[in-house]
């Protein structure tokens, strides 16, 4: 299944292609800078930079190493809805590809979108795309 993240809600978009693979769907996502993560910019950048400041404190080049960008923000968020500690959430996220843009390969490809995760159902003007918020985090895309 192809899946275009243009206007797509972040979260919403997220737990239903877990729901997906978890059920043994191969599920490939494009556009994954278009996707809009919602609130306030200004929240969204501050949590993200806490978020990105986590560090071991004995050796901070140990680790933790946070996504910065967005092809992986998105197989993040995927993830944090999959029981990715288990054998079938495991082989349920090897069964996710990501992108930026469309890849010349998926050009003639039908792609779907999802209704239910759209951004004209949240009825709000807050929100910042996932690509904003990576070229915040410094990622070179």
């Amino acid at each position: 299944m192809l899946i275009d993240a243009t206007d797509l809600v972040l979260g919403r978009m997220a737990s239903y292609v877990a729901k997906r693979l978890l059920e043994g769907e191969k599920i490939t996502i494009v556009n994954a800078e278009k996707a809009v993560i919602s609130g306030r910019r200004e929240a969204t950048f501050n949590e993200y930079d806490a978020w990105m400041k986590i560090r071991n404190l004995v050796n901070p080049r140990k680790g933790p190493f946070h996504p910065r960008r967005p092809e992986d923000l998105v197989r993040r968020a995927v993830r944090g809805m999959l029981p990715y500690k288990k054998p079938k959430g495991r082989s349920a996220y090897r069964r996710l590809r990501v992108h930026v843009g469309l890849p010349p390969e998926f050009a003639g490809h039908e792609v779907k979108s999802i209704p239910q995760a759209h951004l004209k159902r949240m009825g709000t003007r807050r929100f910042i795309t996932v690509g904003k918020l990576s070229k915040h985090l410094g990622a070179k895309f």
